[in-house]
């Protein structure tokens, strides 16, 4: 079920404790990796890191009403979830999150955990870094130019499985 929290001390509050105690230490990574003009406030019934109108008055694409989400957490129902697209670093993600030795539970930018020890948060860390405001409204920008010319080629979107790096086997 989704939070009607308004605010991110009640959404916390809200979450029985074994799950405070997980989504707040992704919080705290979360907030000590994250470039200053981000913001952070509920959207869609989670905690939602995003970029103001203020630095990109265009918005949300789907809602412009809506800030541009960048990194967003919750408490779902069977799992917690971590919304965080790597954008042009996916290679490097996937790498990253391999040699830590954890399982990625991943479905395109969705992923899932049950307990905080299932994530790499040292890589999370890196990734939050490596996506300053500047660089994910530019990175914003051009993926949506690009399913822009797609669509005026006639061409189809792309899907997650054409769009995600190619699996490696393990011997």
């Amino acid at each position: 079920m989704q939070s009607k929290a308004t605010t991110v001390a009640a959404y916390l509050a809200e979450l029985p404790p074994e799950r405070r105690a997980a989504i707040g230490a992704v919080r705290d990574v979360i907030r000590r990796n994250l470039d200053e003009g981000y913001g952070e406030g509920m959207y869609y019934g989670m905690i939602m890191y995003y970029v103001p109108h203020s630095l990109f008055p265009a918005g949300y694409h789907c809602d412009p009403s809506k800030p541009l989400g960048f990194v967003a957490l919750a408490s779902q129902k069977q799992y917690m979830s971590l919304y965080l697209d790597p954008g042009e670093h996916a290679g490097w993600f996937h790498e990253a999150w391999a040699k830590t030795g954890k399982k990625l539970e991943m479905g395109k930018v969705c992923i899932r955990f049950k307990r905080v020890e299932e994530l790499a948060l040292d890589v999370v860390a890196e990734l939050i870094r490596r996506l300053p405001v500047k660089k994910w409204v530019a990175y914003y920008a051009a993926t949506r130019a690009a399913e822009a010319a797609r669509k005026a080629r006639g061409l189809p979107r792309k899907t997650a499985k054409q769009s995600a790096p190619a699996k490696t086997k393990r011997r």
